[in-house]
């Protein structure tokens, strides 16, 4: 009987790198959020802002020789930060839906549905025309991947980024608003539909466009979520009520990280981005009389404090700013990032006004719908994975993502200041501090 061989232990240089590029990624994070909220911008943008920094945009472009041992181009050294970065951004996309307030939701279901119609279809029209047109400019590719390449920049325009968003909104302690509740919801529909477009642009780039194709991709989307609501339901409540009758947290927080992860299996498994069943189990941990949120508030600390900003500060090593110095490749990001902007605000803040919200709470969520973040740079590295797109329009995807993340909190915090809280927002941000940790949340004064 063969046996084959384990595979050698993780060590020597190998694994000093490894621990160095974590505590550099995890030093300079934290620096540059405390420099970001002394000026007024939540945590995120310095974590965003690490990678940009250390990457081939400046340091590593300046400094090629200490930045290369710190981060080293072989792909089995870069895929270690990537497995840590991917648990963390898995496990944050599942907080993010223990805090959808699905009653709230159902409450106003056919408002998340107008912000969400309209958050997709403009920017997705206008980012199918822009990039039909782009094609054979920035992208260099044949004229047979014109309607590639548009249907992939059409699905980049569309996305929400749900992580950087919920991150957003937690930094700023405004994920209790029905705004960002609402915010959450229409996102969640359209990254729902942007996995389902992403699939439907793999498949024609890999096997052909095909009606059959089509059906499948959305079949598959449906049966998950079908299956989550009849099967996976009871499931996770039986789960999380066992681990609960322990009076310790580590049950919990361990029966929770399984669930979401367990739910990112499945839709990984199913063809579909691992995220949105990640988000979709975290909904499932969240619901009334499912779990006890104070015994996972440590899981929330260590996601978000540790986990998060690692997969944030790498996001940006893949990017080349030095590529828009070609006037050619800047007036065409420039020309993305406008229709970007435009048509994913504008469509969701008419999606608001016509659900009859103020203009601030409209503003609001216009602001937030319009953060892409890593959302996007898992569609431009798909994009770049299939040969679709070059590292000239990957850069532009990358930065459209970055810049609008970045547009969000100020815009957020002016709207916001402008709407009061509503009784039903200061109970939920109650529960939202006993989650966090906040002692005494009962007794914090709103």
């Amino acid at each position: 009987m063969n046996l084959t061989a384990p595979p050698a232990a993780l060590g020597g240089h190998a694994l000093l790198v490894f621990l160095v590029a974590v505590v550099t990624l995890l030093v300079i994070a934290r620096l540059l959020a405390r420099l970001a909220e002394r000026v007024g911008l939540p945590a995120i943008v310095g974590e965003l802002a690490t990678g940009i920094i250390l990457g081939p945009s400046l340091l590593g472009h300046l400094l090629p020789g200490p930045l290369s041992w710190i981060f080293p181009p072989a792909a089995e050294q870069a895929h270690l930060l990537d497995a840590v970065g991917q648990i963390g951004i898995l496990l944050l996309v599942g907080l993010t839906g223990t805090h959808l307030d699905v009653a709230m939701v159902g409450r106003r279901k056919a408002t998340a549905a107008r912000i969400s119609l309209g958050g997709m279809v403009v920017p997705l029209a206008l980012g199918l025309a822009a990039g039909y047109l782009l094609t054979d400019w920035i992208n260099g590719g044949p004229a047979g991947n014109r309607l590639l390449f548009a249907g992939l920049i059409g699905v980049a325009m569309c996305v929400t980024a749900i992580p950087v968003i919920a991150k957003t909104l937690s930094d700023m302690r405004l994920l209790h608003r029905d705004m960002g509740q609402l915010t959450m919801a229409a996102g969640t529909v359209d990254d729902a539909a942007g996995w389902f477009l992403l699939s439907v642009v793999s498949m024609a780039a890999t096997a052909g466009l095909s009606i059959g194709h089509v059906v499948r991709a959305a079949a598959t989307l449906l049966g998950f979520v079908l299956l989550a609501v009849l099967l996976g339901r009871p499931l996770v409540r039986s789960a999380m009520r066992l681990a609960d009758r322990d009076d310790a947290p580590g049950p919990s927080i361990v029966t929770a990280v399984v669930i979401v992860l367990t739910g990112a299996v499945i839709t990984q498994a199913l063809g579909m981005e691992p995220v949105f069943g990640a988000f979709v189990a975290g909904i499932l941990v969240g619901l009334p009389r499912a779990a006890n949120q104070a015994k996972l508030a440590a899981l929330r600390t260590v996601v978000i404090s540790v986990l998060a900003p690692i997969f944030l500060a790498t996001a940006g090593f893949r990017m080349d700013l030095t590529a828009l110095a070609d006037p050619k490749v800047a007036l065409a990001a420039l020309v993305v990032l406008t229709v970007a902007i435009l048509g994913k605000f504008a469509g969701a803040y008419a999606g608001a006004r016509l659900s009859r919200l103020s203009r601030w709470e409209s503003l609001a969520i216009g602001a937030g719908m319009n953060s892409r973040g890593v959302v996007e740079v898992v569609v431009a590295l798909t994009g770049l994975r299939l040969g679709i797109l070059t590292t000239a329009s990957y850069t532009i995807i990358v930065l459209v993502a970055v810049v609008t993340s970045v547009m969000a909190p100020p815009i957020l915090r002016y709207a916001c200041a402008r709407v009061a809280e509503n009784e039903n927002e200061r109970l939920r941000k109650i529960d939202h501090d006993t989650w966090s940790g906040v002692p005494d949340a009962r007794r914090t004064p709103s």
